[in-house]
């Protein structure tokens, strides 16, 4: 199995990592809306963070060898599900026709006050 680590996405806040690859498929740490660069959550709006986040599954998926199209399975979790309808404009935007299979649920809370976090298995 082969870790996944890049600067170009937030470092794990916790005991995981960002991504790990096995075989073909690639197992996405769920990401939120931190910069890289700071660990500081990016923006107070579903679409803002939203944004932010596929930011950062696409610099995991970049350093594992693979993009948006080879995703398989998304899973969503959203603070309020309310935001669905927004979360889901911002997010298609990644995917365009390549489009994965998908779960999305609301939850009582996320990490560091995030309204948004999505893990993504890929193939490589």
């Amino acid at each position: 199995m082969k870790v996944i680590a890049t600067p170009s996405a937030p470092a794990a806040i916790g005991p995981y990592v960002q991504g790990r690859v096995s075989g073909n498929l690639l197992f996405a740490s769920g990401q939120i809306a931190l910069d890289p660069a700071t660990g500081e959550l990016v923006g107070t709006t579903i679409e803002e963070q939203t944004a932010q986040v596929m930011k950062n599954v696409a610099a995991i998926l970049a350093e594992a060898g693979t993009d948006f199209d080879h995703v398989l399975k998304a899973t969503c979790f959203l603070d309020d599900i309310n935001d669905f309808a927004a979360f889901n404009a911002e997010y298609a935007k990644s995917f365009g026709d390549a489009r994965p299979a998908r779960s999305a649920v609301g939850v009582a809370k996320l990490p560091k006050g995030a309204l948004v976090e999505v893990e993504v298995i890929a193939e490589v």
